[in-house]
């Protein structure tokens, strides 16, 4: 009996798997296929204050919105997307759809990661790549390492160095984005108590 094999693109690929792992994000980053567990107690709860804390700063009343899992379409390479954890997008943004979930980088204002087991793709690949799509800032809550890292206004595809910022400081949001807050280190390493 022949069997018939075909090949699948990495599109299709993504497809399959998201569709076989439920609860993974699966992404497309710098043309290779990464999945991501579902995250842990600390992590959710650390998303869900940052829901509370943009939406007590007045990001609705400033034209904004906060949304979790929505894809961000990447100009790296045709079939390029991530997913990232918390994202500040403009109230339109679903005006700037591209293909599928995801959406274009120009309504996004601010991305943010909490690491996880695949804490070396936020750190790095992550970081060329919301730089690559022009992201004003990007937020990463490195629970790995235990602090947070700032990057913002790139330029040229890349971001400067980041600001870092240890436990017991606050990381202040910055005035791009469009609302005044400062977010505590340590609740973002660890989730809301």
């Amino acid at each position: 009996m022949a069997v018939m094999q075909q090949e699948l693109t990495l599109g299709e690929a993504a497809d399959q798997l998201a569709r076989a792992l439920p609860g993974h994000r699966v992404e497309i980053l710098q043309g290779r296929l990464t999945v991501t567990p579902p995250p842990d107690g600390s992590h959710a709860l650390s998303l869900s204050w940052l829901v509370v804390e943009f939406h007590a700063a007045g990001a609705r009343k400033a034209g904004l919105r906060y949304v979790q899992g929505v894809g961000l379409w990447l100009p790296t390479l045709p079939e390029d997307f991530a997913i990232p954890d918390f994202s500040i997008v403009d109230k339109d943004f679903r005006d700037a759809h591209v293909t599928k979930n995801y959406y274009a980088p120009n309504v996004f204002r601010m991305v943010v990661e909490v690491t996880s087991s695949n804490w070396s793709d936020d750190l790095h690949v992550k970081v060329e790549c919301y730089a690559q799509a022009g992201i004003p800032a990007y937020l990463i809550a490195d629970r790995k390492h235990g602090e947070v890292l700032l990057y913002q206004d790139p330029a040229d595809g890349k971001y400067p160095d980041p600001v870092r910022y240890k436990r017991g400081q606050t990381v202040p949001v910055p005035e791009s984005v469009g609302v005044s807050l400062e977010l505590a280190v340590d609740t973002l390493l660890d989730g809301d108590d």
